[in-house]
């Protein structure tokens, strides 16, 4: 492989937006507030808009009841809740504070219909949309590197099969076949992954094809094939570290893609299923209620476009960094190459 440039302002931003993006759903515990499905006092919690701060009274029973003001009376605690004035005697409150209650939730993006926290499900959902676009591609690749390889050494008899096989699944289009095929199966995540990389391999096989096909006349191949060693050592330590560029940057723009599909399909009803939070699922359950509760919907639609983006410039910039023709692009102008000096004459 060519030495990488990391001077490429797209690799670095990139690296930076799809690191972040790891980091949420590497410590989502940690970042998320509230448990994603968890229902504290619904009736309370309805389509509440971003920033909303709702006392939080512990009853001795163990529920809980939210209220919007609360203040301490001589009898025990008074509250308004749901437009209503009430009170509960002191022996009923568990967290009962010499001016109210000694608990609040907090809701910095809203509640949903549950009266569920949206920014712990997005949080959470982080984890769900990434795993479903990363395995899904590690699939792809797999399959792709596999039978590229398998059409580009196998010869002229596998590689007709195999690209004719290609072409007619490139003729189907893409994200139909997909939901014909999740409609068959029972939704779920695992059913996801394996749809979505079963069908989407077919790029990077021909890539891995065109690559190999191309390496194979190179000097180092020749030599290799000389001195007597095996198709298969060829292939894993000469051709496929050479043919793996383009793969991998083909790899990083198609988990954006797959995010997308996934999200599609969820939107659908035909991937994850609730309460398992992803993003596609959170747009669905927003979208009946707009005008009441336009951040459901909102939210998890920009983290998708944020992690789209994200993988979209990670590729750009890799594609960037690792092309030889474009090493000479970022150089800053004290390391431009200085022209030899002229020869003098004596």
């Amino acid at each position: 492989m060519p030495a990488m440039n990391r001077r490429s302002p797209l690799l670095r931003w990139g690296l930076a937006l799809t690191g972040a993006l790891l980091l949420v759903a590497a410590a989502a515990p940690l970042l998320a507030p509230y448990d994603p499905a968890e229902q504290v006092d619904p009736a309370a919690t309805l389509y509440r808009p971003p920033g909303t701060a709702l006392a939080a009274i512990r009853l001795r029973d163990g529920g809980w009841l939210l209220a919007d003001r609360v203040s301490r009376t001589a009898a025990g605690l008074a509250y308004e809740r749901l437009g209503k004035v009430d009170s509960l005697p002191a022996a009923r409150v568990a967290n009962l504070t010499a001016t109210g209650v000694a608990d609040r939730r907090r809701f910095l993006l809203g509640s949903d219909r549950f009266g569920r926290d949206v920014l712990s499900r997005v949080v959470y959902g982080t984890r769900v949309s990434l795993a479903a676009g990363l395995l899904s591609v590690v699939l792809a690749l797999t399959l792709g590197v596999a039978l590229g390889s398998a059409a580009a050494m196998g010869g002229p008899l596998a590689d007709a099969v195999i690209m004719r096989g290609v072409d007619a699944l490139l003729a189907f289009p893409g994200l139909f076949l997909m939901i014909a095929l999740a409609a068959l199966f029972q939704p779920g995540s695992v059913a996801l992954v394996l749809i979505l990389g079963a069908l989407n391999w077919m790029e990077i096989s021909r890539l891995v094809r065109a690559e190999i096909l191309s390496l194979q006349e190179r000097e180092f191949v020749l030599a290799a094939k000389a001195i007597g060693e095996r198709p298969i050592v060829i292939l894993w330590r000469h051709l496929l570290p050479n043919a793996l560029t383009p793969v991998l940057v083909q790899s990083t723009l198609l988990v954006g893609n797959l995010i997308l599909v996934e999200s599609s399909l969820s939107f659908l009803g035909l991937g994850v299923q609730p309460p398992t939070p992803s993003w596609g699922n959170m747009i669905s359950e927003g979208r009946d209620a707009l005008a009441a509760g336009w951040w459901v919907a909102t939210f998890p639609g920009a983290a998708i476009a944020f992690a789209v983006i994200a993988f979209n410039l990670l590729g750009d910039g890799l594609r960037d960094a690792l092309d030889p023709r474009a090493l000479g692009r970022f150089r800053r102008p004290a390391e431009a190459e200085v022209p030899e000096a002229t020869l003098r004459p004596l």
